[in-house]
């Protein structure tokens, strides 16, 4: 007992560590600041189809590659590429509404699925031919099958993916993805796909929300329309796909595992669900879903730039480009499902 309290009293007079005040505005205010110039930047005519979650990632690798992030900024930083991102991907949940995803018919649920389960294993089967690193894939699997960015941060810490990891899977799918949409935009009028035919091939096999919007846009509306509907459908589905990564990646630690929140689970992904409840039982004004949405894609930014800031050319160079080679070939084979995706999409209707 005697030892007990003098063992506490050491510990009562450590002296206690202050929060680093400093750190957190500086950190914090650099990525607010470049996402708010990727922002801008996506006003200019060929950058807007980048989109600005593409932008921030690109001027955080490059500050972070050519200026010096102070030491004492770490912290922020790391609050942005984790905080701010998590909160940016629950208040996203608000774009997402699940009549209407309900309303679209089941071909859009059945080409999702297929999408997802085929580009998930036939992207880990070529990491593994390729002898990349498991979570590198999963990661890439990811952000090709769902919703790029947004999909690789939900998976990284189910995963245990090294920040450097993340950051180079998140350029290398922002990469192809802006690729992707801007082939399709100029392939568009020679392709003999209706223009709703046209946006569920653009909505089921590109990458971001903002790469499928701009892509789809070259076919009107009702391109723009359909594509939404079906990329929205693979958002949804990030829920299910996270759990059961999180399952067969972490089996072991699961079977020693007490309680439920010892599990590698975000839990944060309920959080987007719970907010595309709310948003499907109109529980709010639209002009507070269209700040809240605002304020999404900023967090979303912010923490675009806090991995871009930790993005370090000579990790590519360590992992190799191997996992850029994993991304273009898994692109090219959900590319090559298509038709039997609009094969589905058309015995529906």
């Amino acid at each position: 007992m005697e030892a007990q309290k003098i063992q506490q009293y050491a510990l009562d007079k450590q002296p206690k560590k202050k929060l680093n005040y400093k750190g957190y505005a500086i950190g914090i205010g650099l990525t607010l600041l470049l996402a708010l110039i990727a922002g801008q930047m996506t006003k200019l005519p060929f950058l807007s189809i980048m989109g600005i979650m593409i932008l921030s990632i690109l001027l955080g690798g490059a500050w972070g590659n050519t200026l010096s992030v102070p030491a004492v900024a770490d912290v922020g930083v790391k609050f942005s590429s984790k905080i701010l991102l998590r909160a940016g991907i629950i208040l996203l949940g608000f774009r997402l509404n699940l009549k209407d995803i309900l309303d679209a018919g089941f071909s859009i649920l059945i080409i999702d699925v297929i999408v997802i389960a085929f580009t998930m294993g036939f992207i880990l089967l070529l990491g593994k031919l390729f002898s990349i690193d498991k979570g590198i894939a999963a990661l890439i699997a990811a952000g090709t099958a769902i919703c790029g960015a947004a999909a690789i941060v939900a998976v990284a810490p189910i995963v245990k993916s090294k920040q450097e990891h993340t950051a180079i899977a998140v350029s290398c799918i922002a990469v192809l993805g802006t690729i992707g949409a801007i082939l399709y935009i100029f392939l568009f009028p020679y392709l003999p796909l209706s223009e709703q035919e046209y946006g569920v091939m653009v909505g089921a096999t590109l990458h971001e929300l903002a790469h499928v919007i701009a892509g789809a846009d070259a076919g009107g509306a009702i391109s723009s329309d359909s594509a939404i509907l079906v990329k929205l459908g693979r958002v949804l589905l990030l829920i299910p796909v996270a759990l059961l990564i999180s399952y067969f990646m972490n089996r072991k630690n699961q079977q020693n595992s007490s309680s439920l929140k010892n599990l590698p689970i975000p839990w944060f992904i309920f959080g987007f669900l719970l907010m595309s409840l709310v948003n499907t039982l109109n529980w709010i004004p639209n002009g507070m879903t269209n700040f809240l949405l605002l304020v999404s894609t900023y967090l979303l930014a912010m923490g675009m730039v806090g991995l871009g800031l930790n993005i370090k050319w000579k990790d590519f160079v360590k992992v190799g480009f191997k996992p850029i080679g994993v991304g273009i070939v898994g692109f090219l084979g959900l590319l090559a499902l298509t038709p039997l995706l609009l094969f589905i999409y058309r015995f529906f209707i």
